[in-house]
């Protein structure tokens, strides 16, 4: 048995949280730290249970946990087993850059699939989020993301007709950002992104291959240009299992007044 693995089944603490718990944790602290590399094949459920002494029902509580949280994959059959996942993608939000940058910035192959592109009146929640007038047409561009070539998001992101006209002549499998910025000149400097955790819908699970119910990250964007203008409105549902969202911050201290 390897040393990694003796470490993983040292004793629970039966005064401390649930075992199941424990048993989470430790697996979780060993990815992590890469002491269990991708790809990784777990020992079969009844070694492990018996090696941390616990019954395979309080195992698979732990199992469970970890596969909703992207850690872990189980397969069935032969050849199945439970895996260390591929570590998850991270969703930086401290800089302003599109996720095709973020992807590439990582190592990982970016892609996009077109579900629909279409031009539209603007709703209510449009318009006030572009600062333009209920009913102004704006361009929808429906797509599936793709990071080396598996679903990572599904992404829906609006722009003003006006300020953008004929974007729908344009390639748009590739970055928009870089679209804007070649073709019209424009480039978001700033944003703001607001984060809500939801499930998955069943068309939209289907879309992104997780189960319907699997849990999604709502990420609501309002891209900004230079002079503060509003330039792009988006809905964004990521993957729970396959992103994780990073917020550099600093701390401001003020002075106090003398």
């Amino acid at each position: 048995m390897s040393v990694t693995l003796r470490r993983l089944f040292r004793r629970l603490d039966r005064d401390g949280p649930p075992a199941y718990a424990q048993i989470e944790e430790r697996l979780a602290e060993a990815i992590a730290a890469g002491d269990l590399a991708p790809g990784t094949r777990l020992p079969p459920e009844r070694v492990v249970a018996e090696r941390f002494e616990v019954s395979r029902m309080t195992l698979r509580q732990a199992l469970d946990s970890l596969e909703r949280r992207g850690l872990v994959a189980r397969t069935r059959g032969r050849r199945g087993g439970t895996f260390v996942a591929e570590p998850k993608i991270e969703r930086d939000l401290s800089t302003v850059a599109g996720l095709t940058q973020q992807l590439r910035r990582q190592g990982h192959r970016a892609g996009a699939r077109v579900l629909s592109a279409r031009e539209g009146p603007s709703g209510r929640r449009t318009a006030e989020a572009l600062a333009i007038t209920v009913g102004d047409p704006v361009v929808e561009v429906v797509r599936l993301r793709l990071s080396d070539g598996e679903p990572l998001a599904l992404e829906r992101s609006l722009f003003p007709s006006a300020r953008f006209p004929g974007l729908l002549g344009h390639a748009l499998e590739a970055s928009l950002y870089e679209l804007l910025e070649r073709e019209y000149g424009e480039r978001p400097v700033r944003s703001v992104e607001r984060l809500e955790p939801v499930v998955a819908e069943p068309s939209m699970a289907g879309v992104l291959h997780v189960a319907p119910g699997s849990p999604l990250m709502l990420v609501e964007r309002t891209a900004y240009d230079r002079e503060g203008t509003p330039v792009e409105f988006a809905r964004d549902f990521f993957r729970g299992d396959r992103t994780r969202v990073v917020v550099e911050s600093s701390l401001v201290t003020e002075r106090l007044p003398t």
